[in-house]
């Protein structure tokens, strides 16, 4: 019979998901940031390019959590 999982990774599973649909949001609201604004970021007004910048920053953030997180959970296909 297989262990069951931990408490412990059973939240970080749960905080792992949660970035994950964190990220996609993120990812989403800039793909519409860059539609409205003709398709690059080139052209974008200051206060545009400002939120642009900061919503990626957000992304990268929570992109370096879920990778921290798949290393803790070794999601990245490593079995042992």
């Amino acid at each position: 019979m297989a262990d069951s999982p931990s408490d412990d990774t059973l939240h970080s599973i749960q905080f792992y998901q949660a970035f994950v649909q964190e990220y996609e949001r993120l990812d989403e609201e800039i793909d519409q940031l860059i539609m409205v604004n003709g398709g690059t970021s080139d052209k974008m007004p200051p206060e545009a390019l400002q939120r642009y910048r900061q919503l990626a920053r957000q992304r990268d953030d929570v992109l370096n959590e879920m990778r921290r997180l798949e290393q803790r959970l070794r999601l990245d296909g490593e079995t042992e």
